[in-house]
């Protein structure tokens, strides 16, 4: 098994998560040298002209982070409104935000069932979210809402203007759901 392959993947797999070091070690099954080794023979690899990424030690973990000196083409992509549109994902990501606001990215991430670290950045860049404050969980993590460009976009006057939601069927905070209740009769 190609070490350094899986390595990459994984890299890819945590996104911008990252992982640290121990935490590689334990999933590859190797020491902590043999994986900064394996990281050391990576990074070389990434800092060729011909590639676009490299790696990063941020946050006291690893990730993959696009090179610095290309910024202007990714501010370009995520700015320029001819090459913006909103894909299914970003339809659903301003949707959570906007019927839950303020909301963290991990509570998006829990109804989405999937990372979306990615599109609120790109949310984010072209301005339909903001940042509006900390929660007070564990960590502190960024609150975003929904901005006047979201509401331009969309031509809503106000949040109000949002289409109302037919939630049936959801147990409220006083109720009890009983989980081992069978509804079949012997």
């Amino acid at each position: 098994m190609n070490l350094k392959s899986v390595t990459e993947g994984i890299l890819f797999v945590v996104g911008d998560e990252g992982i640290t070091l121990k935490e590689l070690s334990e999933v590859l099954n190797v020491n902590e040298d043999e994986v900064k080794n394996i990281l050391t023979e990576l990074r070389k690899d990434y800092e060729s002209p011909n590639r676009g990424l490299r790696i990063s030690f941020l946050g006291n973990t690893f990730k993959l982070t696009t090179k610095s000196e290309h910024k202007e083409y990714y501010e370009k992509l995520v700015t320029d409104s001819k090459n913006f549109t909103l894909s299914n994902a970003s339809l659903e990501t301003l949707a959570i935000i906007a019927y839950n606001e303020p909301i963290t990215r991990v509570r998006i991430d829990e109804i989405r069932g999937v990372s979306s670290g990615q599109i609120v950045r790109k949310l984010l860049a072209r301005g339909f979210i903001k940042e509006c404050g900390k929660d007070d969980s564990i960590g502190k993590p960024n609150l975003y809402k929904t901005t006047n460009e979201f509401l331009d976009y969309f031509g809503l006057a106000t949040k109000n203007d949002l289409p109302k939601l037919d939630i049936k069927d959801k147990p409220t905070n006083n109720s009890e759901v009983e989980l081992y209740k069978s509804n079949y009769k012997e």
